[in-house]
């Protein structure tokens, strides 16, 4: 199930031009990552922890940056997770600037793989990451 996020960008985000600085979007976009998780129960402590051995590494990202985000803007970030296998997923984030008219601002999708940490081996998804996955 698609999700939303909505922040403000904040000063801190910003590079010495006044612009969100680009990796910051990646951030951003975490946070709505994590914020996605927890709207569809997931404990993202226990998630985050390593706790099962399990790490869930970012292989490949892409972004287009279509206009430019500064401090006390408005955005709302749309997630759209995807399995693309057994042990691995896709997510598509839109980040929209809000006004009249919201444009979009960003696209950026990240590729995750799940490992067990000890050895770095691909592993299947873990059940609650696999059912929000079911659910986009």
């Amino acid at each position: 199930m698609p999700f939303s996020y909505e922040r403000t960008i904040h000063f801190p985000d910003t590079d010495a031009a006044g612009v969100v600085f680009f990796p910051n979007y990646l951030a951003i976009c975490h946070e709505a990552y994590e914020e996605a998780l927890a709207a569809a129960g997931v404990d993202v402590r226990v998630f985050f922890s390593n706790r099962d051995g399990l790490v869930l590494p970012i292989a490949r990202s892409e972004a287009d940056y279509l206009r430019p985000l500064f401090a006390g803007d408005k955005v709302r970030v749309n997630v759209a997770p995807g399995r693309l296998s057994d042990n691995s997923f896709a997510i598509a984030f839109e980040i929209v600037k809000r006004g009249k008219p919201e444009k979009t601002a960003a696209r950026i999708r990240t590729e995750h793989v799940c490992i067990q940490a000890a050895t770095r081996e691909r592993t299947a998804l873990p059940p609650a990451l696999a059912a929000w996955l079911a659910q986009g």
